[in-house]
């Protein structure tokens, strides 16, 4: 399981770790090392007993976007006009200094 950690110096007081929701965690200590090592007790501490952190796929039901996924051939006549009008047009944009 990896999760993002916050590591900041504290000006005169070590560094703290710190991490959002739904792990929200904080942990300090004198070295950066520390910090990381009594943050991760704090996380073994909150995931004892049986407690999982899972990631989940939620189905929203639906896509109407997904109807039309592949409804472009790329070896359909009409398509291959339509890209090599779109490369054309980037050669021309990228040559133009003037084309923002």
């Amino acid at each position: 399981m990896e999760i993002p950690v916050l590591i900041e110096p504290v000006p005169g007081n070590g560094y703290v770790a710190t991490s959002g929701e739904p792990l929200a965690l904080r942990a300090e200590g004198a070295t950066r090392d520390e910090a990381v090592e009594n943050f991760k007790e704090q996380m073994r501490r909150r995931l004892a007993g049986g407690t999982e952190l899972v990631s989940l796929r939620v189905d929203t039901g639906d896509n109407p976007w997904l109807a039309m996924v592949g409804m472009f051939d790329r070896k359909d006549p009409d398509v291959q006009e339509w890209l090599k009008a779109m490369e054309e047009n980037r050669r021309a944009a990228d040559a133009d200094p003037d084309y923002p």
